[in-house]
């Protein structure tokens, strides 16, 4: 794990989303298309402010989210709605979009053929990850129901998950494909999320601590 401190909150969004635009153009030399998945949440919202505006071929980039909360995007809640307001935007509004949430299905309906679609977009260019308190991360909760299916090595790219203290049902991308993306950021704020990642570097079990799944191979990134 690479750990990055900035001064400030600011700082944190203009670091690290020049980090992931030259990530991005890089994979864009040697690949027609690039994948790109986000978390939702209120924490990646600057950064993606400033990537939005980014002058890279955003039209050769499909943007996913990490997880979701099934939620139409007309609720407060739903991260795609977050996504569409806050990257999907100036230069960025040239980017390929793939929601999860269907009005017609459940999640677990919708988990089969949203996780074949997802698959040709595999291994992920580049990954931006948020993560909890509680050391969740995409929504792979600790006492989530099904938890361990999720972070198996065979588990399917998209899995539907409930969880303790989660009031939706969720759709998430799975221990392998979060292993697999060939670049990794956590972005963290606050003293509380840092103890958090403190406690998530001592444990070696992804059931009690989902975050330290992809922590050997990640850059956290995090300001007070």
């Amino acid at each position: 794990m690479t750990f990055v401190e900035y001064p400030d909150r600011e700082a944190l969004a203009l670091d690290l989303s020049q980090a992931i635009a030259g990530e991005l153009e890089e994979a864009l030399l040697t690949h027609d298309r690039v994948s790109f998945a986000v978390p939702g949440g209120t924490t990646p919202g600057p950064i993606f402010d400033t990537l939005c505006a980014v002058d890279i071929d955003w039209s050769r980039i499909t943007v996913l989210l990490g997880d979701e909360r099934w939620l139409p995007e007309t609720a407060l809640r739903s991260n795609a709605a977050l996504v569409r307001k806050r990257l999907l935007r100036d230069r960025a509004a040239a980017a390929v979009f793939f929601p999860y949430y269907r009005a017609d299905l459940t999640p677990e309906a919708a988990m089969a053929p949203l996780a074949e679609a997802v698959a040709p977009l595999l291994p992920l260019s580049v990954l931006l990850l948020g993560m909890g308190a509680d050391m969740h991360t995409a929504s792979l909760f600790p006492g989530a129901d099904r938890l361990a299916d999720a972070l198996a090595p065979d588990a399917p790219p998209l899995m539907a998950l409930t969880a303790p203290g989660a009031p939706e049902p969720r759709l998430s991308l799975t221990g392998p494909v979060l292993r697999g993306a060939m670049s990794t950021h956590i972005v963290i704020t606050g003293p509380e999320k840092r103890a958090a990642l403190d406690a998530a570097k001592r444990r070696h079990d992804p059931t009690e601590a989902p975050v330290a799944l992809v922590l050997p191979q990640a850059t956290v990134h995090w300001a007070e």
